[in-house]
């Protein structure tokens, strides 16, 4: 089967780091290819080279059949090659019809506006990935799963060759999930060659032919997915064996940090009520608009509650602020640590003390420098942060390191409840199991923890309870004993 897109022996270093060390990649016509391997594995490096953003240092590149000297992205975009980044890359203030279409128009070098059309564009791409979301809505309104289906529904109304999908289903439902991978079953039937990435295992399984292992910017090999299981491919990314285990609560501590009675904000839920001991992890699912976000918002002072109450610690505390929940002792990792978690452009070390820089200061009210630079060395030490130097900028690290380092930020202000909202989104295995594994840790010395997750193996394995959120309301609390995925899934799918 002929080559869509070819890489052979691929160099690329970053001030004397080799991000990719001789790497070979071909994509055939009509195949669904994935890639694999940790962050930090060269993923993001490749990808980038493949979409004419970065220039390889060596190495060649066949399009077609036809060696080129480089790639651009116009050479790509006239290519047919397209690309869907973990950070979406919309235009939050344009609305999801005029995202959708803005592509289709760019392409045929549109001057006029044809409102009409651009509906019409919109409304296609959106029936072939099974979405209904108002065309009107501006994409900075919507939560981050619709806003990547946006993005699916943009590259799909181009000309398409080559679809590059980075983590396109982060922030999806299992139905969602579902429609995408039907989707690119026809786009593969149509000739359309698909390089799917993904730390979602299952899914690689699930579409792949053939996969690629990246290690330390190497490649480890090609294989098809026939070839391989889901322990030796876990074992060819990271050199390790993981081991899962079910999370258990130590000791029986009855103390309430959190109790939340009749909470509500209008459009967003209604009637929340329930505890949070310490040393509990608690976790929350349902589907995307069931209202879970919110709830973590206003938990947070971000949109606060209009009715109800919250008690920490069995004090009635008003939250109207992110303030307010701070000296109450709550934090937040929110869903979008790109967007809402972190300063990217900033360092790593400004980043990790923003919360607590009142702490710091002396008795001047200046900044003092040794205790701040020991409080960094620190989170980065107790976080296994991996940065050479924590000066550098937060964007240059991989997603485990940044999440990490959000996680590190809101530790240091001495929270006792701390609310993840999709914790390891979009970063691979073994730093999935490390940031879960932590935050174990954190119940064991008695935080109290909320968990968001799309993933039901991530709740089932970390929490003691599950609260099933549907159209703004819990319809159901399932304690974990005994409890397996496919039971939290069908509770999910029937809430009414």
């Amino acid at each position: 089967m002929e080559d869509s897109l070819q890489l052979r022996q691929i160099h690329k270093s970053f001030f004397g780091v080799h991000a990719l060390k001789g790497v070979d990649l071909s994509i055939r016509k009509g195949e669904a290819h994935c890639l694999v391997g940790e962050n930090g594995s060269g993923k993001s490096t490749l990808i980038k080279i493949m979409s004419g953003v970065l220039q390889p240092d060596s190495g060649e590149i066949t399009l077609e059949g036809r060696q080129v000297s480089h790639l651009g992205s116009h050479e790509t975009t006239s290519h047919g090659i397209q690309v869907i980044y973990q950070d979406l890359s919309l235009f939050p203030n344009l609305t999801v019809a005029e995202n959708i279409a803005i592509s289709h128009l760019e392409e045929r070098g549109r001057v006029l506006i044809n409102w009409k059309e651009i509906s019409d564009i919109a409304r296609q791409a959106m029936a072939r990935v099974k979405v209904n979301i108002p065309l009107d809505a501006l994409v900075g309104d919507l939560p981050i799963g619709h806003q990547q289906m946006v993005a699916i529904c943009r590259a799909l109304t181009c000309d398409l060759k080559l679809l590059i999908l980075d983590e396109p289903t982060a922030s999806l439902t299992k139905q969602d999930i579902d429609s995408l991978l039907a989707v690119v079953r026809d786009l593969q039937g149509a000739g359309i060659a698909i390089l799917f990435v993904s730390h979602k295992l299952n899914e690689v399984f699930a579409i792949a032919e053939r996969i690629t292992i990246l290690r330390d910017g190497e490649r480890v090999g090609t294989f098809p997915s026939k070839d391989v299981t889901y322990e030796k491919l876990v074992s060819l990314m990271t050199g390790k064996t993981l081991d899962e285990t079910r999370f258990c609560r130590a000791g029986g501590d009855e103390h309430v940090l959190l109790e939340v009675r009749g909470l509500s904000r209008q459009r967003n839920f209604k009637d929340i009520s329930f505890t949070l001991h310490a040393g509990e992890i608690v976790g929350v699912a349902g589907l995307i608009g069931s209202g879970r976000t919110e709830l973590a918002c206003a938990l947070f002072g971000i949109h606060p509650a209009e009715e109800g109450q919250i008690l920490v610690e069995n004090q009635p505390v008003r939250i109207s602020s992110v303030q307010d929940a701070v000296r109450a002792g709550i934090a937040y990792v929110p869903e979008n640590r790109l967007i809402q978690g972190l300063f990217m452009r900033m360092p790593v070390a400004d980043n990790i003390v923003v919360t607590i820089l009142s702490s710091l200061l002396d008795k001047l009210r200046l900044l003092d420098r040794k205790r701040r630079q020991r409080s960094i060395i620190d989170w980065v030490s107790a976080l296994e942060i991996k940065v050479a130097n924590p000066t550098v900028a937060v964007s240059t690290l991989s997603g485990g390191n940044q999440q990490r380092v959000v996680i590190a930020k809101w530790l240091a202000s001495s929270p006792k409840i701390l609310i993840l909202d999709g914790p390891t989104v979009g970063i691979d295995v073994v730093a999935k199991s490390a940031i879960l594994d932590f935050i174990r840790s954190l119940a064991s010395r008695g935080l109290g923890v909320i968990l968001i997750s799309d993933e039901i193996s991530e709740l089932v394995n970390n929490t003691n309870r599950i609260l099933i959120m549907r159209s703004g309301r819990i319809k159901k609390e399932i304690v974990i004993d005994g409890a397996t995925v496919e039971d939290i899934q069908k509770y999910i799918e029937e809430a009414k």
